[in-house]
């Protein structure tokens, strides 16, 4: 079994949101992300999807998109992006009796030793638009994925939590409090999105403070999922 990631999918069913206007690179990427998916992913394998899912702002909107992952080979589990207007409570998406997507909202996903936990995230505290409602937001986050870890039993080998923001702080790359939280439940890994086109010169990956770190929004991987297990 291996696991793969990929975020930021931007998925349009509708074809009403080209990607490419936002550079070269976006052209096509749905096949590209389809092509790479086929080509490397077994149905025993877990694909990790961390946010930006579809464009669809409507749940049944969505759905069409949804159902095209979950016509990909692998298990696959999703947790919410900024973008996502489209989620609702669990109990909803439960109803669209989707077979191999789980979608990750304060709780786990364990496959044979391995936890897989997370939550949105936000923006950095040190963003020049950090307001007071925002940080009503950060902190129910932080809390968000605390209880996810916390709901881990013990036992498991690998710990994995998928975030949609960046868990570092703005101005110096410094980890933010999201990292504290992750520390705090010993995680192994962390992948994360939402940077794109310029904002690529933010990622910061590797291991920091004994936890390995990947950027996975899908033009940072020329839309070639990522094997990290």
């Amino acid at each position: 079994m291996s696991v793969y990631a990929i975020s930021d999918l931007h998925l349009d069913f509708s074809k009403e949101k080209p990607m490419d206007v936002f550079g070269e690179n976006w052209i096509k990427h749905e096949e590209k992300i389809f092509e790479s998916w086929k080509s490397k992913v077994k149905e025993d394998d877990l694909v990790l999807i961390c946010g930006d899912i579809s464009w669809g702002l409507k749940l049944e909107e969505a759905y069409k998109d949804l159902l095209r992952i979950d016509n990909l080979p692998g298990k696959k589990i999703i947790s919410k992006g900024n973008h996502d207007l489209w989620w609702q409570t669990k109990a909803k998406l439960k109803e669209l009796e989707l077979k191999s997507i789980y979608f990750l909202q304060n709780d786990n996903y364990q496959y044979e030793n391995i936890a897989i936990c997370g939550t949105r995230g936000w923006a950095s505290k040190d963003s020049d638009e950090f307001s007071e409602h925002d940080e009503k937001i950060f902190a129910r986050e932080v809390n968000r994925l605390d209880i996810s870890l916390r709901t881990v039993e013990k036992g498991v080998d690998k710990k994995i939590v998928m975030i949609h923001y960046p868990p570092f702080n703005f101005k110096d790359s410094s980890p933010n409090e999201f990292v504290d939280v992750m520390k705090k439940y010993n995680t192994d890994i962390c992948i994360y999105g939402h940077l794109h086109g310029e904002g690529h010169k933010f990622v910061v990956e590797g291991e920091i403070e004994g936890i390995n770190f990947y950027c996975t929004s899908s033009d940072h991987l020329n839309f070639d999922l990522k094997k990290i297990i």
